[in-house]
């Protein structure tokens, strides 16, 4: 072993040391704050979504590399993951079952020292944080390419939980089996999103292979784990969870296949500077009646996102309106643009206000 080769191992032994103690410092800094806050003030949330953001978004300012922003991020969201599970170890409800895409995204945003819980519909992650037996869910909200998941927006007609957060996961489709080969594969099973997502790939690969939509990628990889000619689509830690083997890897249609997740939670989060809203509202039954609800928001600059229309389930043929919007809702000109919505819509019901997703 040269001499060169050694010296270069002692300066990462050393830096790796370093790096322990800097990890436990701040995980030392973690605990303090914990017993002030308990100190303080009681029932009070360890976790601040707000806090989270900005100092991802620091690390991402501060990075000169050779790592990626995006890799800086993970490793400072995995540290902050576990420093939070000393002070209060998170619950956070996802769609399941377990190995699901709404799973990786609640990992990505809350880091992997969180406990899981699966839920066996939309409805149902709502019901488990409602309940308090979850501290927060995660639910997809939309797709580049499929668009908008319906049943998400429809629970906000009712529940009281509020947007904290977003996560943004590029889905990678992969095709996997007990089969050896493609040859073998006479049953696929999939989510119908993901079908959809993959089609072309399918139509000139798997042309004569039965199609079984079922409710979630994860429980299609099950399937595929108990029949030996079947195959699913599915994300890489359903097939590690199912221990199948990926015959063919990202063979969605879109190379930027991304989905949307929204963090659904009970608090009121505050400003970071790169925030968004996300608003419910519905017009008076007159004519322009559209045209008074986005009046508002063009006299005051705030730029809208995002609309998106779903019936009321009040009265037949009355719709509602989802808005996001660029900013949070203490912004002056936000603040303004609501104000003017509540003199012109006939119901104005905030879902929260929650910093932009970070890479």
């Amino acid at each position: 072993m040269s001499d060169e080769l050694e010296n270069l191992r002692r300066k990462i032994d050393t830096v790796d040391r370093s790096l322990v103690e800097l990890i436990n410092e701040r995980a030392k800094l973690a605990l303090q704050i914990a017993q002030v806050k308990t100190d303080t003030c009681k029932n009070q949330s360890y976790y601040h979504p707000e806090r989270e953001a900005l100092v991802v978004r620091n690390t991402i300012k501060h990075n000169q590399g050779p790592l990626s922003d995006k890799e800086m991020a993970r490793l400072i969201r995995e540290t902050m993951s576990a420093c939070l599970a000393l002070q209060q170890p998170l619950l956070v409800a996802f769609l399941g079952p377990s190995g699901t895409f709404t799973e990786e995204a609640a990992h990505k945003h809350f880091g992997n020292s969180i406990r899981t819980q699966a839920a066996d519909s939309i409805d149902d992650v709502f019901r488990e944080v409602e309940s308090d037996h979850a501290d927060y869910g995660v639910v997809p909200i939309e797709n580049s390419t499929q668009g908008i998941v319906n049943s998400t927006l429809d629970m906000f007609l009712e529940s009281v939980l509020k947007i904290v957060g977003e996560v943004e996961l590029q889905v990678r489709q992969h095709l996997m089996s007990k089969a050896a080969d493609l040859s073998e594969v006479k049953t696929l099973y999939a989510h119908q999103q993901s079908l959809a997502q993959c089609k072309r790939w399918l139509g000139a690969n798997l042309p004569e292979v039965l199609q079984v939509p079922v409710y979630s990628n994860a429980e299609a990889a099950r399937r595929a784990a108990e029949e030996p000619d079947a195959a699913a689509i599915a994300g890489i830690e359903a097939a590690r969870t199912y221990q199948l083997t990926v015959l063919k890897k990202s063979i969605q249609d879109a190379a930027d296949n991304t989905t949307r997740f929204l963090i659904i939670g009970k608090q009121e989060i505050g400003p970071t500077g790169t925030d968004k809203t996300t608003l419910l509202v519905s017009a008076k039954n007159k004519p322009g009646a559209l045209y008074s609800l986005l009046k508002p928001l063009a006299d005051n600059n705030v730029s809208m996102t995002r609309i998106e229309s779903r019936p009321s389930h009040f009265v037949n043929w009355e719709y509602v309106f989802f808005l996001d919007l660029d900013g949070h809702r203490e912004d002056p000109s936000v603040k303004h643009s609501l104000e003017a919505l509540q003199a012109e819509a006939g119901l104005l019901k905030i879902l929260g206000s929650y910093p932009k997703a970070v890479l």
